[in-house]
């Protein structure tokens, strides 16, 4: 179903060819929480793609026509067509692909979906705080805290839906463009935050269970071992474990 070169390109590195027909090419990171949340809806929707590993530290010049500032994801199909930001990048599979629909058909569903994820848009940024704090050895940091109640909205939504996922009684969107930063939860060295919120608790283990996101996983030594490099600014940091 997709075909993956593991080790990520940098400078110098020859641009790959036109994307075969029948196939969607991701420009991806195998680290990178925004672009694992493409990678979530490309395999939940079965569609065959191939992905394409970018060194950030080291980017292919050829890179930067793909997304003028280099970043990633980026999804490029057979027609050359580029759509680059993650939550885009999510919906334009959803929509132009069939099979299952990750986002609700009903309007107010879908828009509840988004004013849900619009709710919890401080989650990836605050996680990247706490894990640079870390790095510099400052471990008491507020921003674990902060970090936390961020984590309390999102007790919230599913206490107020009374359901098992974010989106309802089955994964959807929604819990795939949240779910990378909980894979990494052992990271922000907060164990027992999720002590107060029970359903959200259940919400992990729930998401671990599924069989899509179970297909994906990291392990935290792992992790732990790319963002040892990464924050030496080590370009092997993007192939560690190969």
């Amino acid at each position: 179903m997709s075909g993956e070169s593991p080790r990520s390109l940098g400078k110098g590195s020859p641009q790959p060819g036109p994307v075969p027909l029948g196939v969607i090419r991701l420009y991806s990171m195998r680290f990178c929480p925004f672009a694992q949340r493409t990678r979530l809806v490309l395999k939940a929707k079965g569609i065959k793609h191939e992905v394409v590993n970018i060194n950030l530290k080291n980017k292919p010049e050829w890179f930067f026509k793909k997304h003028p500032l280099g970043l990633i994801p980026v999804l490029e199909n057979s027609k050359g067509q580029l759509i680059h930001d993650s939550s885009i990048t999510c919906e334009y599979l959803d929509e132009a692909y069939p099979g299952k629909k990750l986002f609700p058909e009903d309007p107010y569903e879908k828009a509840l979906q988004k004013m849900n994820f619009e709710f919890l848009s401080k989650i990836p940024s605050l996680a990247k705080d706490v894990i640079i704090a870390i790095q510099n050895n400052e471990h008491g940091t507020p921003k674990k805290e902060e970090l936390c109640n961020e984590f309390n909205k999102l007790e919230e939504v599913l206490n107020r839906q009374k359901t098992t996922f974010l989106g309802g009684n089955s994964v959807s969107m929604i819990d795939y463009l949240i779910w990378p930063w909980f894979e990494r939860l052992e990271l922000y060295e907060i164990p027992n935050c999720l002590d107060k919120t029970p359903a959200l608790k259940l919400w992990v283990v729930a998401m671990k269970n599924d069989p899509i996101v179970a297909a994906l996983l990291t392990d935290v030594k792992t992790f732990k071992g790319f963002y040892d490099l990464y924050f030496q600014n080590n370009p092997d940091a993007f192939d560690y474990g190969l």
